[in-house]
């Protein structure tokens, strides 16, 4: 390949593409190179390149001094390679939201409906035969029908509106959500070298030729080439589906990917491919980053390369041909990809399952839809019958041609109140009033510290009764300093002065510390006057740092002799090790030295010697050891230290590097140290105001369980006198296991409710924990499990549980990945804040619910018997269309928007089963509707009288709106009105106007309603068949809905529990359906016809269970009659089984093909990749019917033939 830089003088290009030449190596030779893997990826580097040092000086950066970020630089590359950006999926237009709306079926129902009643308002029958029609024909003055469109194109009208409304919120909605992603997306900064000064920049402006260091917990932005690396492990499972760690070196495997998760290591690499060049970034383009490839990708017309090829073409610019992944998961990682990206650009993906609240108001809204279903049928099939009989049976009239279509007129009039019913009956309100409340309560949220990553995680917080929390960074202030320290046989209870330490002993003390620690990881001085000094990286190794500071001694010099190159092994501290080594060669002589430092218990015990006094090595027997832990480590860690063991090693000849149990014992300790983590100055009262809410604080944390408890017992989490657990991982496990070594929820049951402190935990025992408390059963309601996490370890728990905290400061970009909120303070008193926006949520949809279902309710009834026994609504088409829209839309505004206040905090949690109306609601609800229901009825068959005016009843076809029927629709209206601000309270308090002041919204809305109010029946006229009212008949109006007021007071005083008879409802889902819901809870809102694939595929499991149990039956009946015949009989059946088993086994790992390979069960990472995929030991757990199938057959057919 012949080196372009010499027929392209830098600077010199003159058209766009001729800019690659100022590289030694084009774009696509690049994207070439990174489409192979391991050693195809090394012989080819060879072949053209020289080696990695090679590439570097064909992209013109230093590997040690990174670029010079000289802005032409910058430029020059971007235009050559591109810029480090995938544009997002393009938003919905406004057009494609309002044909959106205009979907919705009971609205489509009322545009047909008025249509018809447009197109025949314009007939005209012939004169004089409109008596034969019988009464039907009489019709009020010709004036009046020439009017007749003004109905159905009222119905027209106010269909827009409420389209236009709806199409709007969403739109809002889908902006603010965009908002909400660019910041998440700002934030994201990586670790690159420029100058030779290490900085972070935004992810965005990475360019190619960059070097960028890489540490565990990594999320990779682009695509490059490790130039150096220490035991470096990714998890590539985002795009290949293989869940087992890839190690990366030099020698065998340089490449790194963008969308990886570094789980172990560090190391540096040479940014070689950005943005849609990367691996992410191509096939992102393959699946078309427009709408329209994405929906034919979904529906499975895999076919469509061509047209997205052409689409990314034109859309980016970029004229290229776009390949396949040249690797044999080519399809499966597309598929897996799709579904990775759309979580990267996080658009508005669901988690697990419905949220708690989304799976109540489903349910619930269903219910009410049904029934207003049935009300508007009946209602229509009464208008339909008592027409026909009035005017075929009792007049005796015969059915004329040219009578039909005045008879159809009557029929579209009956069959509009039908619909009108229909549409006040469903509340489709409810989906707007929770994403209103949502949206909202995230936008304020950002102020309080909470990113809200996936929108029903605020509700769900609200519910929350259990609240795991880590100990470092989020309980305490996660600045670490040495307080204590032993050293030479000596137990210093301030850091010592230097001169008391024997120089060689102290020599060794540096190195180790200097060495054996990221390099990433510095003490900065601090960028305010007087401030303390910044800690950048690791926070236990600034701890040491610093120790080496306070020794007037300093790290840096020593880092310089001894750069990162020149290490010659690396252990990097990972979860299984809690410890980590350092390998030097030896400068004088031959051999090697080896530095570790890590969890004092566990160093210790792989100590066989100590350094004395004198700095002489000494025998270090396992009595010593159990002394030390006695005398030092215990007493430390009771004053909540955190103990830290520096060691080392010295081998005279190499050993095994790879034997990590030989290389990692035979150590000597040089000293221990106590590290002190002060607690947050607020985080006690924060923790009891979770106990005051009903919400129970766990600790779970990697520290000793001494240093836990004393932690536990200053933040208040452990209080004096009470009974409860504090355990190490190790007894945990014990308890919770059965022989086999499997995880039994009975066991687990007996432990958690009083389990306080998880110490010395593994991320294994974190999950463990999350999901036996989630999946448990005992109590009296099921538990709502929160998570806090930073490190890359706790992203199975926080994935599994309800809601997962992420750390903004100190997490790692896989913790955030897995998380739902991510707390940008890292401060636990946030999730307090949290917890206070998720109840007011829950009570901002339940007001609304209240108000919403009084006025379905009296509405319903009203039109349905005023169209019984007067044949025609009181309340018209029209106006019941707006009521429903300031009913629904308006009010959810109004209610959902109420600011929380701390008396949320002072109930217990709802929990999962809680119903969304309680009693008092329910109440509240059937009194208000009585009082309602009373004054219409008894303004519709006694108002005339009482305001002395025309009766409205029996009107004409097209007769003029009459002042009674306008009277009740405004009565109707002001009640409602009162009515909502009776619904801002729902737990049976008195003073409905408390705080109104604070909620500007909730005032606007009602005084604008009532303004609006007053325009329509002053002039609304005919459309809204209203005529205008006196000052007298306004004022009875507004007295009448004021009393609303006062009869809720009346509803308060009456005792909730003496009536019994109330049902509650909205419940969420009962414990006997858990099984049948968890079965199609994997089913998160893919598709929809995944999701019938899905509950497909399920059935047929079921039904092979319930084909083999059967069987199983038999068999046993067999074996129970008759004992050798029968084994002989049957042995062809148990072939037959197996082959079931076979069948049943071999669509099992079809459905997890995309899921993980199931050897790989045990692994961490399989639940790390894809939020949407569950681990597949749950997923197992969820078909569980179909696992225990196979046992139970595996077992007689393999054992009970043989014996009998």
């Amino acid at each position: 390949m012949a080196n372009n830089s010499a027929d392209h003088p830098p600077g010199n290009s003159v058209a766009e593409v001729d800019h690659e030449g100022d590289f030694g190596c084009t774009m696509m030779q690049l994207r070439e190179l990174m489409e192979l893997r391991s050693g195809e990826a090394v012989s080819k580097i060879a072949e053209c390149y020289g080696d990695v040092q090679g590439i570097c000086r064909r992209l013109k950066t230093s590997p040690i001094e990174g670029l010079s970020g000289n802005p032409a630089d910058l430029e020059k590359r971007h235009t050559s390679f591109g810029k480090n950006f995938i544009p997002p999926k393009k938003p919905k237009t406004f057009l494609q939201l309002v044909w959106e709306a205009l979907q919705d079926v009971t609205l489509i129902i009322l545009e047909v409906a008025a249509i018809i009643s447009l197109a025949l308002s314009f007939y005209h029958p012939p004169e004089g035969d409109n008596e034969d029609c019988g009464e039907a024909g009489a019709v009020a003055d010709e004036g009046e029908s020439q009017a007749g469109w003004i109905e159905g194109a009222a119905i027209l009208f106010s269909v827009i509106i409420v389209v236009l409304v709806t199409a709007f919120n969403d739109w809002s909605k889908e902006k603010q959500f965009r908002g909400l992603q660019s910041r998440i997306e700002q934030e994201q900064k990586f670790t690159v070298i420029r100058k030779g000064q290490v900085i972070q920049i935004p992810v965005a402006e990475i360019v190619v030729g960059d070097i960028a260091q890489i540490k565990y917990g990594d999320l990779l932005p682009a695509d490059g080439i490790l130039i150096q690396g220490n035991d470096l492990k990714i998890d590539e499972s985002s795009l290949t589906g293989e869940s087992d760690q890839v190690r990366k070196s030099l020698e065998k495997d340089p490449m790194l990917l963008s969308g990886t998760h570094v789980m172990e290591g560090s190391g540096r690499m040479v940014v070689s491919a950005v943005g849609l060049n990367s691996q992410t970034g191509i096939i992102f383009t393959l699946l078309g980053a427009g709408e329209d490839e994405e929906k034919k990708v979904k529906k499975g017309k895999k076919q469509g390369p061509p047209e997205n090829r052409n689409k990314a073409k034109t859309q980016d610019g970029i004229a290229l041909e776009i390949q396949p992944l040249k690797s044999e998961e080519g399809v499966e990682s597309e598929e897996k990809e799709e579904k990775e990206e759309k979580e990267k650009k996080k658009v508005n993906v669901t988690k697990k399952e419905k949220s708690v609240l989304q799976g109540k108001l489903t349910r619930l809204a269903v219910q009410i839809g049904k029934a207003g279903l049935i009300m508007s049928a009946v209602t229509v099939v009464i208008l339909i019958l008592y027409f026909v009989i009035n005017t075929f049976g009792i007049q005796r009239k015969d059915w004329k041609a040219e009578c039909t279509p005045i008879y159809i007129q009557y029929f579209v009039k009956f069959f509009i109140i039908g619909v009108t019913v229909l549409v006040v009956a469903v509340p489709e309100g409810l989906p707007l009033a929770v994403t209103i409340s949502l949206a909202y309560s995230v936008k304020k949220m950002m102020k309080d510290n909470n990113l809200v990553r996936h929108l029903d995680a605020c509700e769900t917080m609200g519910n929350a009764t259990a609240i795991c929390s880590d100990k470092t960074g989020t309980l305490t202030m996660n600045r670490m300093t040495v307080v204590q320290a032993y050293i030479g046989d000596t137990h210093y209870k301030t850091v010592p002065e230097p001169e008391a330490i024997k120089p060689e002993t102290l020599e060794i003390l540096v190195n180790s510390i200097s060495i054996n620690s990221a390099y990433t990881t510095k003490i900065l001085p601090s960028e305010k006057e007087g401030g303390l000094p910044r800690h950048v990286g690791n926070k236990t190794e600034c701890a040491l740092l610093g120790l080496v500071l306070d020794l007037k001694r300093d790290y840096q010099p020593i880092r310089d002799e001894v750069p990162e190159e020149k290490l010659y092994k690396v252990y990097t501290f990972n979860s299984s090790r809690k410890s980590m080594s350092t390998v030097i060669k030896n400068s004088s002589g031959p051999g090697f030295r080896m530095y570790s430092k890590g969890a004092s218990e566990i160093v210790l015990r792989k100590c066989s010697h100590i350094l004395d006094a004198s700095g002489q090595q000494r025998v270090f027997k396992a009595k010593d050891r159990d002394e030390m832990v006695q005398k030092v480590i215990e007493p430390m860690a009771c004053d909540g230290l955190r103990t830290i063991c520096v060691a080392m090693r010295d081998f005279s000849t190499e050993p095994d590097w790879d034997n990590e149990a030989d290389i990692l014992n035979d150590l000597t300790c040089i000293c221990v140290v106590g590290i002190e983590d002060p607690v947050r100055p607020e985080v006690p009262e924060a923790i009891s105001k979770c106990q005051r809410a009903g919400i129970t604080v766990r600790m779970v944390t990697g520290d000793n369980i001494n240093t836990a408890r004393a932690i536990a017992t200053k933040c208040g989490i452990l209080q004096p006198g009470e009974d409860f657990l504090c355990l190490e991982g190790k007894d945990f496990n014990q308890q919770i296991r059965n022989d086999k070594g499997e995880v039994e929820q009975e066991r687990l049951d007996k432990v958690w409710p009083k389990l306080r402190v998880l110490a010395r935990s593994s991320p294994t025992d974190k999950h463990t924990l999350v999901k036996g408390i989630i999946d448990s059963t005992v109590g009296e309601t099921r538990q709502v499990v929160a998570v806090t996490g930073d490190g890359t370890n706790d992203g199975p728990a926080l994935k599994k549980a309800d809601v997962g905290f992420a750390m903004g400061i100190a997490g790692t970009d896989v913790a955030k990945e897995a998380s739902d909120i991510i707390l940008t303070d890292d401060n636990f008193t946030s999730i307090v804040k949290a917890v206070m926006w998720g109840r007011n949520v829950y009570d901002s949809i339940s007001k609304f619910l209240q108000f919403q279902l009084t006025v379905n309710v009296v509405a319903v009834i009203v039109a349905f018997t005023g169209a019984c026994i007067t044949q025609d609504s009181p309340l018209k088409a029209v106006q019941m269309l707006w009521v429903n829209l300031i009913m629904d839309t308006l009010a959810s505004l109004a209610l959902a928007t109420e600011p929380p206040t701390e008396s949320l905090l002072l109930r217990k949690p709802y929990g999962r089963d809680k119903p969304l109306i309680s009693r008092t609601m329910m109440k509240n609800i059937l009194g208000h509707a009585v009082y309602q229901l009373v004054i219409t009825f008894t303004l519709l068959f006694a108002g005339e009288k009482f305001f002395n005016i025309d009766s409205g009843r029996s009107a004409l076809l097209h007769a003029q709106p009459s002042e009674h029927y306008t009277i009740i629709f405004n009565v109707f209206v002001m009640m409602q009105l009162f009515n909502e601000i009776n619904a801002r309270k729902i737990h049976g308090e008195r003073n409905v106007f408390e705080g109104i002041y604070r909620n500007p919204i909730f005032c606007s809305v009602v005084l604008g309603t009532f303004a609006l109010q007053i325009i329509i029946v002053q002039f609304g006229g005919k459309p809204f068949s209203c005529t205008a009212l006196t000052i007298d008949q306004w004022l009875w109006c507004i007295f009448i809905g004021v009393g609303e007021l006062l009869w809720g007071q009346l509803i308060t005083a009456i005792p909730t529990h003496r009536l019994k008879f109330l049902k509650e409802a909205g419940h969420g889902i009962p414990k006997e359906d858990i099984a049948e819901e968890v079965l199609i809870e994997g089913a998160d809102e893919i598709d929809h016809a995944e999701m019938e694939l899905r509950r497909g595929q399920i059935l047929w499991f079921r039904g092979l269970n319930r084909i083999q149990t059967q069987m199983d039956v038999v068999y046993t009946f067999q074996t129970g009659q008759t004992a050798v015949p029968g084994a002989l009989r049957r042995q062809p059946s148990v072939v037959s089984q197996h082959n079931d088993i076979k069948v049943v086994n071999a669509f099992r790992s079809s459905l997890y093909e995309g899921l993980e390979k199931p050897e790989s069960r045990s692994s961490i990472h399989n639940f790390m990749s894809h939020p949407e995929f569950v681990p597949i030991s749950e997923e197992e757990s969820r078909i569980s019917t179909i696992d225990e199938g196979c046992a139970e057959f595996e077992l007689p057919f393999s054992s009970k033939p043989l014996q009998s």
